[in-house]
Order: C-alpha cells, then sequence, then structure tokens
C-alpha cells in the first residue's frame, strides 16, 4: 500500500487515491467493512474547521434517487501535522457516517454517547480539550489516540506501509491556524506574515480628552487648552487584514469535525 511520490503521477489521481486508500484502510480495520462508499471532497471553507461529514450529500445525474454521502477533509491542516493526525479527522467523520447508518445520531452537529462509545471501541477517545480528561460528548469535540487501540494498530500499518498526505494547501503559509501542541495538548498560533505600518495615529488632550487622528510623528495642539496632544494607539487600515480570532474562540471549533454541516465552524 506504498504512496511514494511519484512526479509523473497526475495531482487529482494522487491527492484522492490515498484518502481513498486510507478510507478502505480504516473500514475494513474498524468497521468490518459496513460502511458504504461514499464522496470524499477537500474543502477549505474555513480555516477553523478540520473536516465535516454530511448525510446523502450528493445526488447522481444518472441514476435517479441515488445519493451519497460526503466526508470533506480541509488540506489547510494537511501542513505541519503528523499524518496520524489527518487520519484522525478521517475516522472521526468516518464515525459519524457509521452513527447515521447503524446508529442513532442526535441534533445537527451533536456528539452524543452512542457516537463516543464507537469512538472508544474504535481507539480514539472523545475529548472537549484534545486531551484526557476533557467532557466526551458535545457540540465541539476533539479526540486522541487511545495507545495500544485498534486505531493505533491501523494507522501503524499505514505508516509501515510508507503511507503519506502529499499535498497541503498553501494557504497554510499565510494563514493563522491553530494546531495541537507537541506536548501539552495545548494550542499555538503559526505567526501571520508582517503587517503595514498604521498609516494614522490617534492623539488626545491630556486635560479634556479631546481626540484627533493624524500621520505619526504629526504635531497637533489643544485649540481649548492650548496643550500639546499626546499619541494613543495606532489606527487600522481599513484595507488592512481583520486581525485573527481569538485562541479561546477556536479552541473548541478547530481541533476536528463538527458534525453533518461546516456551519459550526
Amino acid at each position: 500500500m506504498s504512496t511514494q511520490v511519484n512526479p509523473n503521477t497526475n495531482p487529482t489521481t494522487q491527492a484522492y487515491a490515498e484518502l481513498q486508500k486510507a478510507y478502505d484502510h480504516f473500514n475494513g480495520a474498524l468497521f468490518a467493512g459496513l460502511l458504504p462508499p461514499c464522496l470524499i471532497t477537500l474543502q477549505r471553507r474555513s480555516a477553523a474547521v478540520m473536516g465535516y461529514y454530511s448525510k446523502g450529500r450528493f445526488v447522481s445525474n444518472h441514476l435517479p434517487g441515488r445519493t451519497t454521502d460526503e466526508i470533506a477533509l480541509n488540506p489547510i491542516h494537511f501542513k505541519g501535522r503528523d499524518v496520524t493526525q489527518v487520519l484522525q479527522t478521517l475516522v472521526h467523520e468516518m464515525c459519524h457516517l457509521w452513527q447515521y447508518h447503524f446508529g442513532k445520531p442526535s441534533r445537527t452537529g451533536y456528539h452524543n454517547r452512542e457516537w463516543a462509545a464507537k469512538m472508544i471501541a474504535i481507539g480514539l477517545h472523545p475529548s472537549s480539550t484534545g486531551k484526557p480528561g476533557g467532557n466526551i460528548v458535545g457540540q465541539h469535540m476533539a479526540d486522541y489516540v487511545i495507545e495500544g487501540g485498534a486505531f493505533h494498530h491501523a494507522v501503524q500499518h499505514l505508516a509501515n506501509a510508507r503511507f503519506r498526505i502529499s499535498w497541503y494547501d498553501r494557504l497554510a503559509e499565510f494563514l493563522v491556524v491553530i494546531q495541537p501542541h507537541p506536548h501539552a495538548g495545548q494550542l499555538a498560533p503559526i505567526p501571520l506574515p508582517p503587517t503595514r505600518p498604521p498609516t494614522c495615529i490617534k492623539y488626545s488632550c491630556p486635560h479634556c480628552g479631546l481626540n484627533a487622528w493624524a500621520k505619526p510623528r504629526a504635531t497637533l495642539i489643544c485649540g481649548t487648552h492650548h496643550l500639546r496632544m499626546e499619541p494613543q494607539c495606532a489606527c487600522t487600515p481599513r484595507s488592512a487584514t481583520a486581525p485573527p480570532p481569538s485562541i479561546a474562540h477556536l479552541r473548541h471549533s478547530v481541533l476536528h469535525t463538527t458534525g453533518p454541516e461546516y456551519r459550526h465552524a
């Protein structure tokens, strides 16, 4: 099952063949081959979502009434992450697919106890924090590998066959992406590229608080109190990129999927 890079391979064929091999492998190793085929896609609607599952998302143009589910993975998160983490996302979504076909899912995006029990049975422990001690059910859920569990052995089999994910979205090089910390399970942002210097500065009168805006290093005088106005803070240029969301805001939405639709990003 080797996926060694061949420079002559069509990138579309290579990228999707790798994901399909992984799906087929985990279907057999973790789900007894019970999962139906689905359409695996690459989506990057939100940098804060690593993947999602959507039941019956695609409809056949040629066979009336035939549908297939979708498992979407975000290629922004294929860069800088161990392949095991990418495959965790895939199997997390496969567990949603299993529940929609063989179990009883709760409301859209909610990870219930049936789903959590299945995750544990296949070797991934649900956790709202991505590490031991977190809640195992909820709207936004991460997971960690159970040492010696079924997933651990299944992913090791792929590693021994030199499985790899060959392509990633280059937006990962420019966007702030929250990644699991390699040790404590904490989250750390990748720094943004340098931003442009501010185009204007806020100045205030130290006596009456009158405000005015002007270019940096300008000299302004309050007309009422004849005092020099002091610079306060930089103004964000209208065309500048908006600041990234805080780590606290992304903590629960970034670690893995949030269910059948991407709206929970």
